[in-house]
């Protein structure tokens, strides 16, 4: 009876190739949350409502772009599922030499701290996957123990800052921030400073 916001997580690619959704819901007290954790079981059906014009869906014939995608805390989910579609158009690419021609993109994801950010394995995976054309920051604001070796070349402490985003202004970028209500003000309001005009960014809102 309440509606859940959830993210999906997983590529178009996957709910053409195996027909699997995959969504990464909180444990929250939120009702449909609270029931996805407490009552779902394999065989509970859910129906499912698709809205909004938050998603990268390229079409061959246009011309290419880059991103700079911007996640805050659990707001990474729709930019993972972007991720991975845009890992699939590279794979298509490569293999058929003929499809959308992607340009490069940069993820800026914050958290509190290295234990917070979701799917860093799988973010470093692509990275590795796709050297030059998917690249990764990962900001921590409240780390307080060791960074680990194999994220530490990635991490910045402090939050994503104006000069991070100045160097990514160009006509052909686009912009997509999903994160909390205060965290999409602040950097809608940094990028209309370094003159992202209005029309190249995109935000999830899920509340």
């Amino acid at each position: 009876s309440v509606v859940g916001g959830f993210s999906i997580c997983s590529s178009p690619g996957l709910l053409e190739r195996e027909g699997i959704l995959e969504l990464a819901v909180k444990h929250t007290v939120h009702p449909p949350a609270h029931w996805v954790h407490t009552e779902c079981t394999l065989d509970s059906e859910v129906a499912l409502r698709v809205g909004g014009d938050f998603f990268f869906d390229p079409q061959p014939g246009d011309s290419p772009v880059k991103l700079v995608l911007i996640a805050g805390g659990v707001g990474i989910n729709p930019l993972f599922s972007i991720l991975l579609h845009i890992a699939d158009l590279h794979g298509y690419q490569e293999g058929k030499g003929n499809g959308y021609k992607m340009g490069t993109v940069k993820l800026y994801y914050s958290a509190k701290n290295t234990s917070e950010l979701l799917f860093k394995k799988n973010i470093l995976g692509l990275m590795s996957a796709f050297p030059g054309k998917i690249t990764c920051r990962f900001h921590v604001t409240q780390q307080r123990s060791q960074i680990c070796k194999e994220l530490q070349p990635h991490v910045t402490e402090g939050r994503i800052s104006e000069k991070d985003l100045q160097k990514h202004v160009s006509k052909d970028t686009l912009w997509y921030i999903c994160g909390p209500p205060p965290m999409i003000e602040s950097i809608s309001k940094l990028l209309s400073n370094i003159g992202v005009p209005r029309s190249s960014v995109f935000f999830e809102k899920w509340w």
